[in-house]
């Protein structure tokens, strides 16, 4: 059906989604990204979803208020990488340089931002890297390859072929969340589901999980409120 707006100061965009199998409209606030979608069976008009939309105006506009606003990364900011805080400033060079807890980022902005990004990758890989390798170590088992993506529906996953892949962005999350979601994907090179076998392979590989797990559900969003691109 399309992206529609709201009225309002602001006006809410919402994407209007028909789906044959709904039995009922559904509304739907992504904890990543703000983005609105309601969900419409067959046989309900625009007018009437619009309609309804309107009347959940006022709680979509409390959900909103609460997340967390994205913003293109700087000098003046900070963050915590790997779990030791790091503070960014203004580089006089060409090349991002690391100085104990301190960035020094180039100008323009948009080349400091693409460097900040490409270094962070490089330090998820290497840690994603160690972890996969120790907990595949354990259960006697190999990996094919680490690929990194910046995934907003899953932090990480395990092809049948053996293929890691994981959100670099869990170079921002604690070392402890980390590290559980590399052992939950290797995991899956001994068990490819999610059945009781495979949650007992998680926990011989890294022990009680309940506290990253709910890290991840409640602060795991937070994560992609930091923008690189320009």
């Amino acid at each position: 059906m399309g992206v529609r707006t709201l009225p309002g100061n602001p006006g809410i965009t919402i994407n209007l989604r028909k789906n044959a199998r709904a039995r009922r409209m559904t509304l739907r606030i992504s904890r990543i990204d703000g983005g609105v979608t309601l969900t419409v069976p067959r046989g309900v008009s625009e007018q009437e979803a619009l309609a309804f939309a309107a009347e959940k105006q006022g709680w979509i506009s409390t959900h909103l208020s609460k997340q967390a606003t994205a913003s293109s990364v700087g000098p003046g900011q900070s963050l915590d990488v790997a779990g030791q805080r790091f503070f960014l400033r203004d580089g006089t060079g060409k090349r991002l340089q690391v100085d104990g807890n301190v960035i020094a980022l180039p100008q323009p902005a948009e080349k400091g931002r693409a460097q900040l990004q490409a270094w962070l990758k490089e330090q998820a890989r290497a840690e994603l890297t160690r972890a996969s390798d120790r907990y595949a170590g354990r259960i006697g088992r190999r990996y094919q390859r680490i690929t990194l993506r910046d995934t907003r529906s899953r932090w990480g996953s395990c092809s049948s072929a053996g293929a890691l892949m994981y959100s670099w962005r869990l170079i921002l999350a604690p070392p402890a969340v980390l590290d559980y979601v590399a052992a939950h994907e290797v995991a899956h090179l001994q068990e490819m589901n999610h059945s009781p076998a495979f949650w007992q392979v998680v926990r011989d590989l890294y022990g009680p999980h309940d506290a990253e797990r709910k890290w991840l559900r409640q602060e795991g969003p937070n994560l992609h409120r930091f923008r690189f691109e320009a």
